[in-house]
């Protein structure tokens, strides 16, 4: 399920308005603090909210859903756009209490795209670590029911390129800087552990 209908508009004002976290701020220690995560979403993804309301005001944009800007939009709107839906698709990614292990189709579609779980994270977290610079680690899902890995800098993600994404994680600075400093590798092993396999199941079975 993408992040869309978690994403409200107030029909007066046409404006986007910042989904609350779905779970307490320090509902996901150790692996990541509760300082991390008032600003990863109280100030970076509010950040984005805000300016994307800014830019859309007046434009063809408005009216648009968030999916649609970021799969029509270009340039400010896009980076915009896309890191609301980003941000929202990764910390609903993550809980408190994760399914630890996937089953049925996903587990499935995991063992014969990837051979094992254990190979998934080796090369979910290569992805995240090989970005250079900021960007974001995905697992994607094409029509055929094929999963893959990608990485994919700055805003950009699957959804632009026309593809389904199931699973992300964030490896921009200020998703680990403050618990991890500059060991991103460090950061997605912590975030491997917290990513909720029940929510990847559903998206992956299209509900």
């Amino acid at each position: 399920m993408l992040p869309d209908d978690k994403l409200s508009m107030d029909s007066n004002m046409a404006k986007f308005e910042l989904p609350p976290l779905p779970y307490p701020y320090n509902a996901l220690e150790p692996q990541i603090s509760e300082e991390t995560m008032h600003f990863h979403h109280d100030k970076h993804h509010k950040a984005y909210v805000d300016k994307l309301n800014e830019l859309i005001e007046g434009t063809e944009y408005e009216k648009m859903t968030l999916e649609e800007i970021v799969q029509k939009s270009e340039g400010p709107v896009f980076n915009n756009a896309a890191q609301v839906w980003n941000h929202t698709f990764f910390f609903e990614t993550l809980s408190p209490n994760p399914k630890q292990r996937p089953q049925g189709a996903l587990a499935e579609a995991i063992d014969r795209d990837f051979g094992s779980l254990d190979q998934l994270a080796a090369q979910l977290k290569q992805a995240g670590v090989g970005q250079f610079g900021s960007g974001w680690a995905w697992l994607v899902k094409d029509s055929f029911g094929k999963l893959t890995v990608k990485a994919t800098p700055n805003a950009v993600n699957p959804l632009k390129e026309g593809e389904k994404a199931i699973l992300t994680i964030d490896v921009w600075e200020h998703a680990y800087y403050i618990d991890y400093r500059n060991r991103r590798p460090d950061f997605l092993s912590a975030a491997w552990e917290r990513i909720d396999w029940n929510i990847v199941e559903k998206r992956y079975n299209g509900q």
